[in-house]
């Protein structure tokens, strides 16, 4: 019995994991959106009211994660901009550490989400969400 125990108990954990790994959700892609923000930015606390609460959990926001980085820290490590971000806030798509495009401001709610799926249509393999 303590043979059959000793057995079992390795099996489960790795049959655990094979399933966590098969049931993970894969994307083909590595993109990621990198908001620089300010502190007291009007319409950064307005993305992050209007938009942030639900951009994790839409097409958009798992095909491409939001990282969110302070205007005086620069592109984070391992990141390169095109060119410096001189309004707040800015979205950057990111791709293998280079920048795909970017959406500079924030057009309000209404056309947010419409800039943002056509750059991941036109610049990844982001099918769409519609």
């Amino acid at each position: 019995m303590r043979l059959l125990k000793a057995i079992c108990r390795p099996l489960s954990a790795a049959a655990l994991l094979v399933a966590a790994i098969l049931l993970t959700p894969q994307t083909a892609s590595a993109a990621e959106l990198v908001m620089i923000d300010r502190e007291g930015c009007g319409y950064c606390i307005a993305w992050k009211k209007q938009i942030g609460p639900a951009y994790p959990n839409t097409d958009l926001g798992q095909f491409a994660p939001l990282r969110v980085v302070n205007i005086r820290e620069g592109a984070p490590a391992g990141v390169t901009f095109d060119r410096p971000v001189l309004f707040t806030p800015t979205f950057i798509l990111i791709d293998d550490g280079r920048e795909l495009g970017r959406i500079e401001g924030y057009p309000g709610e209404d056309f947010f989400w419409g800039l943002l799926e056509k750059m991941l249509k036109e610049k990844t393999d982001f099918i769409g969400s519609s």
